[in-house]
């Protein structure tokens, strides 16, 4: 055996000791970080608002806000000289805050209207979506076909937009904010 054979043969052990003693605290050093790294993050996730949005998460919540804000929207928003008074108590139980007082103003020129010309309004939510849901507040987006008749004329069908503001009081969605796109 050489002499570098044989300072290579007695380093070997050397270096195997070395790694076995310093190669564990090493890698756990690694994981921690890399731990808390993972960790923080995914407080970031959790914490972002597309996280708390449960219009992406929740299908079933996402289903029940639609159906029923879409049902409220047909029911306020559709009336004949025969329905008005249903219509109005309709839209006590289904409107409230700012949607409901400016669903006043407006009932007062259309119940006036429908009297004189026998006009008939009919809206049918088309399509609907949710943008943002919590366990308290929903915000939408509607599209209506309303079609309107009047004593002698032809109907028409014309398209709108909503944005819809409800929120959750007594089990029910009731509407408080809604404004023409």
């Amino acid at each position: 055996m050489t002499t570098t054979e044989a300072v290579s043969a007695v380093e070997e052990p050397v270096i195997r000791m070395r790694l076995r003693r310093f190669l564990p605290p090493s890698l756990i050093a690694v994981l921690v970080v890399v731990s808390a790294v993972f960790l923080v993050m995914e407080r970031e996730l959790r914490d972002s608002p597309a996280a708390s949005n449960r219009a992406l998460t929740d299908s079933t919540a996402t289903g029940e806000v639609l159906d029923e804000v879409s049902t409220a929207v047909g029911r306020v928003f559709t009336y004949d000289p025969a329905t008005l008074a249903r219509t109005r108590q309709d839209a006590r139980s289904l409107l409230a805050g700012e949607a409901a007082k400016e669903y006043d103003g407006l009932f007062a020129q259309v119940q006036q209207r429908v009297g004189d010309q026998q006009l008939t309004l009919t809206t049918r939510v088309a399509r609907a979506g949710v943008r943002a849901l919590t366990a308290s507040r929903a915000e939408l987006l509607l599209f209506l076909d309303q079609t309107s008749e009047r004593r002698g004329q032809k109907a028409t069908t014309v398209a709108a937009q909503l944005s819809v503001t409800a929120e959750l009081d007594g089990g029910h969605w009731r509407i408080t904010a809604i404004k023409a796109r």
